[in-house]
């Protein structure tokens, strides 16, 4: 597998926690933010979706896209004609430059609703990630990303799947972002109202969100007698 030299902002394998950078320290609701790994690790887990932010022509662009985590490093594919993985990958005659981005993943758990239109919050957790995604073009890394992006979405998924064949690898590219530069930051709890809106004649509180699995769907060609594998019956 491909290494990335590590940089100053890397955890060593003894820490616990990412260390805070001008980057990753919010200007508003310090308190709210957290670099464990922990709790780092479990909202990228948890989220299907995240959003990858990057500079093209001078002019920001976001696109929401799947990803997996592999230890400390987050994978996300797309066509090799794609906009951020042409970006990143490097010409023959010159090293891989890599392509500066910024990552993010939010779950939304609540909304708040307060006594005042002001206060109106939600409930969240989210994550950022300040770094430098660059091209994977290992096969064995290559494989292991694509596997575990199927697995983040249903884990056990990939021993249970057709692998991709070589025209369809060749079809793909796969960037790497390592969780160097990382910080968490939730909210919970109820609203913050003033305190001379107490008494005003409004319902406040938290209307919470959760995440949940409906009847599975077969395809209608599925062959018949193959059943559901207890991965699927256990969401």
């Amino acid at each position: 597998m491909q290494t990335k030299p590590s940089t100053n902002n890397t955890p060593s394998p003894g820490s616990a926690a990412y260390a805070p950078t001008d980057r990753t320290i919010p200007t508003r609701s310090r308190e709210r933010a957290s670099y464990d790994h922990e709790s780092v690790h479990a909202i990228l887990d948890e989220a299907y979706v995240c959003h990858l932010g990057f500079v093209r022509d001078g002019a920001p662009v976001v696109l929401p896209t799947l990803y997996g985590r592999v230890g400390d490093r987050l994978y996300v594919h797309g066509s090799t004609g794609s906009r951020p993985l042409r970006m990143a990958s490097a010409s023959a005659e010159e090293q891989d430059p890599g392509l500066p981005v910024c990552l993010t993943v939010t779950h939304v758990d609540g909304l708040v609703l307060a006594r005042s239109a002001f206060h109106h919050s939600i409930n969240y957790r989210s994550v950022v990630v300040h770094g430098t995604a660059h091209q994977v073009t290992d096969p064995e890394e290559k494989r292991l990303a694509l596997d575990a992006l199927v697995d983040h979405v249903v884990p056990g998924r990939a021993a249970d799947s057709r692998p991709a064949d070589a025209k369809e690898l060749a079809a793909t590219a796969v960037l790497r972002l390592d969780l160097n530069e990382v910080s968490a930051k939730a909210r919970t709890g109820g609203p913050n109202d003033e305190p001379e809106d107490m008494d005003l004649p409004h319902w406040a509180g938290v209307v919470p969100l959760r995440k949940g699995h409906d009847a599975l769907i077969p395809a209608a060609d599925l062959a018949p007698g193959i059943e559901v594998p207890d991965y699927l019956t256990g969401l």
